[in-house]
């Protein structure tokens, strides 16, 4: 199974337009020249989220599909990993068809969310799919709830620790959230409690960005940069990519003493 990279790129999310940045990619032209440049800054991993004709977040196999091709011929060494992320508009049964119909390498999933109509032995169904596909599920843990939901299925076997890979969120997705490296704790806390050998990656939101994720690599974790959750430089002003970002987290790791390697 595909590790966890070491420093993803989410240059996009579901919910931003370009009237939030003028550079979102959005068409698969942009999203795959935008994956060239960060590539190039230093990004080893892509998170892929895919935009209809209209420029709405959508689920869509076939568009996966087309843009994860034109992906591997622009970078074949970046790691793709594409969302099933509901936004209010998809069941965990849709969310579950798009990954087995597309397949892809890597995937990242809402605990929550593929377990909220309550059918959690589907939503086990579906984890042991992706395993046997070698499939790298990244599961996305929000806060207490779904740290207790993960115990609780690590526990009793349901979820496998091995190749266990995880996304901590500092913060939701709302106006104006601004994550902190001390979110960071409670996290920390859980996993080494819990599964200490997992794979973690942190994402973090608004103007401490870049803080939050020295913090994170100093600890030994993964991040994910990029305008899906922040277009802030550390010096307050806004990135003119999500390759400048990429860049800037690379310089900052580099210049941490204290950092991990």
């Amino acid at each position: 199974m595909i590790p966890l990279p070491k420093l993803m790129v989410a240059p996009n999310g579901a919910r931003k337009t370009k009237a939030d940045h003028p550079a979102l990619p959005i068409t698969i032209e942009e999203i795959v020249a935008e994956a060239v440049a960060c590539h190039a800054a230093g990004a080893d991993g892509l998170h892929l989220h895919v935009r209809d004709a209209q420029g709405r977040h959508t689920l869509d196999a076939g568009l996966y599909t087309e843009t994860l091709t034109e992906l591997r011929r622009a970078v074949p060494d970046m790691t793709l990993q594409i969302t099933t992320e509901a936004v209010g508009q998809y069941t965990p049964a849709e969310q579950r068809a798009v990954v087995d119909q597309v397949k892809p390498e890597a995937v990242s999933v809402s605990l929550a969310e593929m377990c909220a109509d309550g059918d959690i032995e589907a939503a086990v169904a579906f984890y042991a799919r992706c395993a046997e596909a070698d499939i790298a599920v990244q599961h996305i843990l929000y806060g207490p709830t779904d740290l207790a939901l993960m115990s609780d299925l690590l526990r009793d076997g349901r979820i496998k620790h091995t190749d266990l890979q995880l996304l901590f969120v500092l913060g939701r997705y709302s106006e104006n959230q601004q994550s902190t490296p001390e979110d960071i704790a409670p996290f920390a806390t859980w996993r080494t409690a819990t599964c200490p050998e997992s794979q973690w990656a942190v994402c973090a939101f608004g103007r401490r960005e870049t803080d939050c994720l020295v913090a994170t690599h100093r600890q030994g974790g993964h991040v994910r940069v990029g305008f899906e959750n922040s277009v802030w430089n550390a010096d307050g002003t806004v990135a003119a990519s999500n390759a400048e970002r990429v860049a800037e987290l690379r310089k900052a790791f580099s210049t941490d003493s204290t950092a991990a390697s």
